[in-house]
């Protein structure tokens, strides 16, 4: 059995009546937990990656999650758009986000387009701020109040799902539009915002985007916002960067530099940052870690952007860190258990749940999984088919 099998066989037993649960740290659904779409989302896109592949039974799981997703508790038929969890009405960009991706690779595997039509009309319609080239945060459940508070993390997973709808739709004409929409993203955050800041990523904003660089500093370890810079989400918009790049008929050519400059800088003030082997969850900006968990998020997004880099510009240096990194989080995270990777370890190793209780989902994993042995794309689901 491969990690990828392990992977998924561990991904299937999330499932629930309406979709997927949260994974404790057994492995099992954890108990009087709300559920998510997020974690709906997530877990519909690795079972469409699966099928892609030929896996047996993941066509049916991604089925399950694409139904749950159009016809479940979590979408809402009277206003539109999904809640973030059924005990959460609001409707936030990094949700939909997710959504948009499930129902791109939905189309992708064959599975039907009526999700992805759907999701991406509601991002475009309710999320897509065209003067700003950014998606704005989140609304209230009737679409009538939107918070002032704007993010570099949503609009991240926008930028994939963008693309991935991108690989998916029909029309060339909006797989283009979307194609220029995640450009004028990364060209703000990454080629405007994170390279004046010598390459130190702001991830939250107020509403005229004014960056804010203090935001959440009484909560650093936020799981979603947290203080100061993440270096999981600088190795993602590394990548993204090259995803992107691939996609587009004339990319331009700081999209490869900033990708470049942007892991580097990641690498060598994240990795060992407070002496400990391994990337902290934050630092601060003087370089200086502040949550120093170790998130598997993190070392995934690591490796799959250093496998990407190796793929793109044929260095060996990249090639050697995605393999070092990989052995890392195989000696390190992984939990024979369950087949997956524990989500958070202290910096001495152990298994913590400061931030993260239990190892909620596959998505991280199974793209590092996938992208060790993918073409690069525009999407992962693109690069399978």
């Amino acid at each position: 059995m491969t990690d990828l099998d392990r992977l998924l066989a561990f991904a299937a037993r999330s499932r629930v009546t309406d979709g997927f649960g949260y994974l404790g740290a057994d492995g099992s659904v954890l108990p009087g937990r709300p559920q998510e779409t997020w974690i709906v989302a997530r877990m519909t896109h690795v079972f469409g990656l699966a099928h892609l592949l030929g896996t047996p039974g993941a066509e049916e799981l991604a089925r399950h999650g694409v139904a749950a997703l159009t016809r479940g508790p979590l979408h809402d038929a009277e206003h539109g758009g999904w809640r973030s969890s059924t005990e959460d009405d609001g409707k936030a960009a990094y949700v939909h986000a997710f959504v948009v991706l499930a129902g791109s690779t939905a189309a992708a595997a064959g599975l039907g387009e009526e999700l992805l039509a759907e999701a991406l009309d509601v991002w475009q319609d309710r999320f897509w701020d065209d003067d700003a080239g950014l998606a704005v945060e989140e609304w209230d459940a009737g679409w009538t109040r939107l918070d002032g508070y704007r993010g570099a993390n949503a609009n991240m997973h926008g930028v994939e799902a963008t693309l991935a709808a991108a690989d998916a739709v029909t029309d060339p004409t909006l797989a283009d539009r979307l194609r220029g929409r995640a450009l004028r993203s990364v060209e703000r955050v990454v080629h405007g915002w994170t390279r004046e800041r010598d390459w130190r990523l702001p991830e939250h904003f107020d509403a005229a985007w004014t960056p804010l660089p203090e935001h959440n500093r009484d909560r650093p370890a936020d799981p979603f916002r947290p203080y100061g810079v993440t270096v999981g989400h600088q190795f993602e918009w590394a990548r993204l960067c090259l995803h992107l790049r691939t996609a587009l008929d004339d990319p331009p050519g700081w999209l490869l530099d900033d990708a470049v400059a942007l892991f580097d800088a990641a690498a060598a003030r994240g990795w060992a940052a407070d002496g400990e082997v391994g990337f902290p969850y934050t630092l601060d900006w003087q370089d200086r870690p502040v949550v120093r968990a170790r998130m598997h998020w993190v070392l995934c997004e690591a490796v799959a952007a250093a496998e990407v880099l190796a793929a793109v510009t044929g260095e060996r240096r990249f090639r050697e860190l995605a393999d070092r990194w990989w052995a890392h989080g195989e000696a390190r995270f992984a939990d024979p258990a369950t087949g997956s990777w524990h989500h958070e370890l202290t910096p001495s190793g152990e298994v913590a749940s400061d931030t993260w209780t239990g190892q909620p989902d596959a998505y991280h994993l199974a793209q590092a999984l996938l992208l060790r042995n993918s073409p690069v794309r525009g999407s992962v689901a693109a690069a399978l088919r």
